[in-house]
């Protein structure tokens, strides 16, 4: 008995089934819509959160680290440094401004010898602190002239001019390089580096 009402239960299960694809359909497409907005609500909830923990992270980072380099500059190791960068400024300033209007005006024209007093002040503020000194030096120095440089013809340069009467180029950035390293050895690298053109 069971049987036959259960064969004719399914057609109007059928039918009915049938007749409300429109209804289910609307009503799993809501479901699924709030399902999604849902997610969607939780995924901008997690996500607010995860921002939140990275930020306080990140926070945390910075204030372990100390503080960001546009702060750094009122720290005193800053303040000592831009003091001391300013010394040697100072210290340099007069010798580069002598050389550039040596070098760069017409105060000399190409192949003149300096006068004595600006030799004095070139031997003394340079080239005494050139690395190879000796080498420039060679058998004893008689003048220092002014000259196109051999493979730059576009650029001046400063010669040593020997008693045997050859004469050699010498940089005076090299020469102020290691006068910097003699005289200030704690700062000198990071003012080179700062203040001189890589490779110059």
């Amino acid at each position: 008995m069971a049987a036959p009402l259960l064969l004719r239960g399914l057609p109007l299960h059928r039918l009915h089934h049938h007749r409300q694809p429109q209804h289910h359909l609307l009503t799993s497409g809501l479901l699924n819509r709030r399902l999604w907005c849902n997610d969607a609500s939780e995924s901008i909830k997690s996500d607010a959160d995860a921002a939140s923990v990275s930020l306080s992270q990140s926070t945390a980072v910075l204030s372990a680290k100390g503080p960001p380099p546009y702060l750094r500059r009122f720290s005193a190791d800053y303040r000592k440094w831009k003091a001391k960068e300013s010394e040697i400024l100072r210290d340099i300033e007069p010798v580069i401004l002598l050389t550039k209007e040596i070098l760069h005006s017409d105060r000399y024209m190409d192949g003149e010898l300096l006068t004595a007093e600006d030799v004095k002040i070139v031997v003394e503020k340079l080239l005494a602190y050139h690395p190879r000194f000796e080498d420039k030096i060679g058998c004893g120095l008689d003048s220092i002239m002014v000259d196109r440089h051999p493979q730059f013809k576009n650029s001046r340069c400063l010669f040593v001019v020997r008693k045997d009467g050859i004469w050699i180029d010498f940089s005076y950035q090299k020469c102020l390089r290691q006068y910097i390293r003699d005289k200030y050895p704690l700062h000198a690298e990071r003012f080179i580096k700062e203040h001189f053109k890589l490779g110059s």
